[in-house]
């Protein structure tokens, strides 16, 4: 009898501890680096797209790998602006929603992108935007020299009149130009992304997919 209960109570602890394991849970806060699949860009690419990449690091909790090298992460993209305004910026926004194991199992993720390894005037703000460079100095440079060009040769043909109204022309056809050239943002495939959790990951059997 002893035994048998011996027995059963090993059963149980040991039915215990699969379920344990099967409850992990990562915090909210848990980087992901993920290796980008698909080259996403505001001149090719319109919200609800899809897009996938690659876990480049393995996550472990309690020195077991709960996300290991190779796992799949997938989205969809939430915004897409090409702004012609000078000051704007072009942006990708972008959603991860699922994280598809390498044995098939898929579970629910709510993520926030926070670093990508392109620079250069890029970054990501604060909702998780990856934000392309603007106008920059070059292009405002442009501008400049584009009005006081109409100005130069406004004075040689009219003098101090004709001076002021070949810098108004030439202001409002340089201006009018930059406004009118879309600033495109992309993420070529192959860019490391950095993710944050916006909330604890479940890892329970409840929360995959089939």
């Amino acid at each position: 009898m002893r035994k048998s209960l011996a027995g059963l109570f090993c059963l149980l602890l040991m039915a215990g501890m699969a379920l344990a394991q099967t409850n992990l849970a990562l915090p909210a806060g848990t980087a992901l680096k993920v290796k980008l699949e698909n080259t996403l860009a505001t001149f090719s690419n319109k919200s609800g797209d899809p897009f996938s990449g690659r876990v480049t690091d393995a996550v472990v909790i309690d020195g077991k790998t709960v996300i290991p090298i190779g796992t799949t992460v997938q989205g969809r993209i939430t915004k897409i602006t090409e702004p012609r305004r000078i000051a704007g910026k072009p942006t990708i926004g972008i959603f991860p929603e699922t994280v598809v194991l390498p044995n098939g199992e898929r579970y629910m993720l709510n993520a926030t992108l926070v670093d990508t390894s392109l620079r250069a005037g890029t970054d990501v703000n604060e909702e998780g935007q990856f934000k392309g460079a603007g106008h920059d100095g070059k292009d405002i440079t442009e501008i400049g020299m584009g009005t006081g060009g109409a100005m130069l040769v406004g004075g040689l043909i009219g003098g101090g009149k004709g001076m002021l109204i070949g810098g108004a022309v030439g202001a409002t056809a340089t201006v009018a130009h930059w406004l009118s050239k879309h600033r495109s943002a992309m993420l070529p495939a192959g860019t490391e992304l950095v993710m944050e959790l916006s909330r604890p990951m479940a890892l329970t059997a409840a929360s995959a997919g089939q």
